[in-house]
């Protein structure tokens, strides 16, 4: 493990968030159309995701799960927790591993896994919806922009996260019996990118620094 947060050093009450990453090389296959400039697209996002995470007033610390040992050192800069993904067996198992890691730094933390793709995020909005997860008091999530899928899965203490992220993941966190968390705006915490046409709505919201330089890249190779 690498990388520290300032401040409490754990001894909050604020969210402790896991946040998943492929090594670049294989991230966000979707943005094919990016050509070379979309290892460079993946790293911007889940860096500016996991800077805006780490300014909410909500979020004590953020532990970023994956293999890339680069994006690990940039990401252990910023302040995040880095651990390897030991399992090697997908999303959720990588999720799960991040909670057991969680859990047993701060085990009476809430917790929450966060879709690394998040680079319009803004710390004011994932307060808002951390909030509206403490208030109901069980497992919550917020659905993507999409409606389909999930941008952010929480659980309180006593409860295990039991993430179903991947495709039609909003349908499968409901079965699960996780609460819908329905705010009326937060789009910067609903915004994953996953194609080029969900990069342009990012942009329109306002993307962080890092995403906004490599999406220059990209728009001065004319994809």
């Amino acid at each position: 493990m690498s990388g520290v947060r300032g401040g409490s050093g754990g001894d909050g009450t604020g969210w402790s968030l896991v946040v998943p990453l492929k090594p670049l090389e294989v991230a966000k296959s979707r943005l094919a159309a990016a050509g070379t400039v979309r290892p460079a697209l993946a790293l911007a996002f889940v860096l500016d995701t996991v800077g805006a995470a780490l300014a909410c007033a909500e979020v004590e610390d953020v532990t970023v799960v994956t293999d890339d040992p680069a994006a690990g050192a940039e990401l252990a800069g910023l302040g995040a927790f880095v651990v390897a993904d030991s399992p090697a067996a997908g999303l959720n198992a990588a999720l799960r591993h991040g909670e057991a890691t969680v859990r047993a730094r701060r085990p009476h933390a809430p917790v929450a896994a966060l879709n690394g793709d998040l680079p319009a995020l803004r710390p004011a909005e994932l307060a808002e919806v951390l909030r509206a997860a403490a208030g109901a008091c069980e497992r919550a999530f917020l659905a993507d922009a999409a409606g389909t899928g999930t941008t952010l899965l929480c659980t309180v203490p006593c409860l295990p996260l039991a993430p179903g992220f991947g495709g039609a993941s909003r349908a499968r966190h409901l079965a699960s019996g996780a609460a819908e968390i329905t705010l009326p705006a937060a789009p910067s915490v609903r915004q994953d990118v996953d194609t080029l046409e969900d990069l342009a709505a990012a942009l329109a919201l306002g993307v962080g620094p890092f995403t906004a330089v490599a999406a220059a890249a990209l728009t001065a190779r004319g994809a």
